[in-house]
């Protein structure tokens, strides 16, 4: 082969493998844009499920009020303090969660 074959061919090489590493850098901050993502997606369906657990308990307390066997000024009563405690358990969560 001749010197400027040679040449040519050297060239085309390193343009090849800038190419290469242009790609390979651009797929790594893809890797790390997404991965940081996911983290993101995550913890917002962690929070999402907490959220939905706290409703589903409040559902379910208040379902349990309705359903007991006393007068409506009781009942009015047991709500208040129910909420109450709801809140105090929600505000100690959400302090933990901190």
């Amino acid at each position: 082969m001749n010197r400027d074959n040679l040449t040519s061919e050297f060239l085309a090489l390193e343009r090849k493998l800038k190419m290469l590493l242009s790609e390979h850098k651009a797929l790594k901050d893809e890797v790390k844009y997404l991965k940081n993502e996911n983290e993101e997606l995550r913890s917002s369906m962690k929070l999402k499920d907490e959220h939905l657990n706290n409703f589903q308990n409040k559902f379910k307390i208040s379902k349990l009020v309705s359903n007991l066997a006393v007068d409506q000024e009781d009942t009015v009563e047991l709500k208040q303090v129910i909420n109450e405690y709801i809140k105090e358990i929600d505000m100690c969560i959400a302090h933990l969660s901190e």
